[in-house]
């Protein structure tokens, strides 16, 4: 039962909630009894189920016909609707699972905690201590979500009790204590996990590549906060403290795994060949008829797919390693109509749609683009298809559904074209697993890490982006010769902007980007009035493509709908119900700024 492919099934199993409470059972601390036997904790089987349910904390592609954290997050410069998708929050809610989320799983790892302790002896101490890491590895991640969310949380280390009014109606604590609080979770784990690797399976290598990810996280985001957007003052100190405990838990990582030859592995493979995948350290599994999800119904369906925008289009570099505003290739984005399916014309052809004469017209068109991917980094001929389609312009693939695009650009990340179609454009019906955490994401953290400490050597890129440039068939990055693209509008060294490309392109559709724009202090670049490329798609000026809205020739998905910028999305707002709740009781939870 360690398998994540099987956490749909999974009951959690000794644990019995109660409503006696109705702060603790229907807001921030759920599971308020628990089993209080001793017996039951000293089985460590009892304990492995525990800790099986925390799988399903990491969603991957989705539970059946649910959305994962691959391809839906729209509030991003990467990928676009068609209207503009709104900030997270534009009002104060009344509950948010943002908040609630979290804290059931820090309640449902502390107890795991507690009943190991009160365990005693009856436990090895090997085993005591794997599994105290797996509750704090999973303690750790919930808290960092909760702190990107809401910057200070209450912190809650402890099963509380009912009685406990002043724990459980605890004030927010800054949140760079809390932080220091998952680094600890985060060292421990590491320290105390039994198995070093296991691809479907808790694991030191999993903990380190999560504290990877997490001090990364923390390090840039202390280097570029400001007091007058983020309510706390840039600090370098714990910035390098940080980013350097990311460089130290990559470098393992580095030299334990391989990269895969393929970049489209990583996205499209079946459960037997991503266990296979040498750069795979963990993932979601999925199985054919037993467990299965929706993320390519979704990227092919009849319902309008949510494509890449322009300006992420215009980060993939050409094929001399140079970005448009520099390269020597062709920078022309128009691409080719194609005519196929000629047929006789009959009465019922709108005259002014005739593409030839002599009595024949051409039952579709086709927009192809193939020429313009050609020409630039190879993975962005993975994730988008070779025929841009659009409304009047539709396009299916591999015996997919007639497909439209907000921007034009699809997305063909997900799909792997040589599974049955039966399995493909169907809701719960694809098998395609999901990287949870994987070598090419650490080699970006790496490279990031050590330039925004500004330590970077040439053997430091051949070592991590240079390693994915020549899987996307793209020159070395040449530090002695780094050069400046006009295009750098986040105020960084080249080098720093050309690692956070090369994230950004390596990345697409994975659901970071939004809070990578976050921790750079750049979520200003989700404003559209300021930065219109980013609901722009693909330019439809080429002879015979159907007219569609757009500007200067780029399809325009704005639809007349602007995301306006203002200093107050870099927090969510914390739920009127917890803030009422505290109140009720004679306390205070404070409300993040302008909300």
């Amino acid at each position: 039962m360690n398998k994540i492919q099987i956490l749909g099934a999974l009951a959690v199993l000794g644990f019995a909630t109660s409503s006696c409470d109705h702060f603790l059972d229907e807001n921030r601390y759920p599971l308020t009894k628990q089993i209080n036997n001793k017996e039951y904790w000293t089985n460590a089987s009892n304990i492995e189920t525990q800790t099986n349910a925390l799988y399903e904390n990491y969603s991957g592609y989705g539970n059946g016909t649910g959305q994962g954290t691959f391809y839906f997050t729209n509030l991003n410069d990467d990928q676009a609707v068609t209207g503009v998708t709104p900030w997270t929050f534009t009002n104060v809610p009344s509950s948010s699972t943002n908040w609630s989320s979290p804290y059931t799983e820090i309640r449902r790892c502390c107890l795991i905690i507690q009943g190991i302790e009160e365990a005693g002896d009856a436990l090895s101490a090997s085993n005591a201590a794997n599994y105290t890491g797996i509750a704090r590895l999973n303690r750790a991640f919930q808290y960092y979500q909760l702190v990107k969310c809401y910057g200070d949380v209450p912190l809650i280390t402890t099963v509380l009790d009912p009685a406990d009014t002043e724990e459980i109606y605890g004030a927010r604590v800054d949140r760079d204590k809390v932080m220091d609080y998952v680094l600890e979770d985060l060292d421990y784990a590491i320290e105390n996990i039994t198995a070093q690797s296991g691809k479907q399976v808790w694991s030191k290598d999993l903990a380190m590549a999560m504290k990877a990810e997490i001090c990364l996280y923390e390090g840039t985001y202390c280097k570029y906060r400001t007091t007058a957007e983020n309510g706390k003052a840039a600090d370098e100190t714990r910035a390098n403290k940080y980013l350097n405990e990311a460089v130290n838990a990559c470098s393992p990582l580095m030299s334990s795994y391989s990269l895969s030859s393929s970049y489209a592995a990583n996205y499209r493979s079946v459960l037997s060949a991503m266990n296979q995948n040498p750069e795979m350290i963990f993932f979601k599994g999925y199985e054919k008829d037993v467990f299965m999800n929706s993320v390519v119904d979704y990227t092919c369906s009849s319902t309008q797919i949510n494509g890449i925008t322009k300006d992420a289009f215009n980060a993939f570099l050409f094929k001399d390693g140079l970005p448009k505003d520099l390269t020597s290739y062709d920078t022309s984005e128009v691409g080719i109509v194609k005519y196929v399916g000629k047929r006789a014309l009959t009465s019922a052809d709108d005259p002014e749609q005739i593409e030839n004469l002599d009595g024949y017209t051409w039952d579709k068109r086709w927009y192809y683009i193939g020429d313009l991917l050609d020409r630039r980094d190879a993975r962005l001929s993975v994730l988008t298809d070779t025929v841009a389609y659009y409304q009047l312009m539709s396009w299916s693939r591999a015996g997919a559904h007639q497909m439209t695009s907000s921007t034009g650009y699809g997305c063909a990340k997900f799909d792997d074209i040589s599974i049955p179609v039966a399995y493909r454009p169907e809701g719960n019906k694809n098998y395609v697993c999901a990287p949870l955490y994987w070598l090419s994401k650490i080699y970006c953290e790496y490279a990031e890490a050590k330039a925004e400490l500004g330590t970077i050597t040439q053997s430091d890129l051949d070592a991590s982006i240079n390693k994915l440039y020549a899987r996307a068939e793209l020159p070395d990055l040449q530090l002695a010769n780094i050069f400046h693209d006009p295009a750098n509008n986040m105020n960084v060294n080249d080098i720093i902007w050309e690692v956070r490309r090369c994230r950004r392109c390596e990345l697409l559709f994975d659901g970071f980007r939004y809070w990578d724009l976050v921790r750079w202090h750049q979520l200003d670049k989700l404003d559209t009035m300021n930065y219109p490329n980013i609901q722009y798609g693909a330019n439809v000026t080429a002879e015979g493509c159907q007219p569609i809205s757009n500007v200067d020739g780029y399809i325009d998905s704005k639809n007349g709908n602007e995301r306006i910028y203002d200093k107050k999305y870099y927090f969510y707002p914390i739920p009127s119900g917890q803030i009422n709740l505290y109140s009720t009781a004679g306390y205070e939870l404070t409300q993040n700024p302008g909300w």
